[in-house]
């Protein structure tokens, strides 16, 4: 199966628990969210992932996207595109990019 036909069967909502950062903004919890990536695309990809890494300080703002970097266990790298889907930091899987 293509890298590409395995994204679209990764694609998932992910509950992402959102911290609260100074000046009264709240921001997406960068651990929370790599372990939640993580986890959801072991499962539906069937591969073991070395790491997840996320930006950290990313502000919730509906609509949204932001990139993660993914580590395969074969050192393959891919990025992960999220969309923050609302206020409580919901996030949906939008993309799984190879990265060359």
């Amino acid at each position: 199966m293509s890298f590409s036909v395995r994204c679209a069967a990764a694609a998932a909502l992910l509950a992402v628990v959102f911290a609260a950062a100074g000046c009264g903004e709240t921001v997406i919890d960068d651990v929370k969210a790599e372990g939640a990536i993580q986890s959801n695309l072991e499962k539906s990809l069937h591969e073991k992932i070395t790491s997840v890494d996320c930006p950290s300080n990313q502000k919730v703002e509906t609509g949204k996207t932001f990139d993660c970097t993914v580590v395969f266990s074969n050192g393959k790298q891919a990025t992960a595109t999220l969309k923050i889907l609302n206020k409580e930091a919901d996030v949906s899987l939008v993309g799984l990019k190879p990265n060359k």
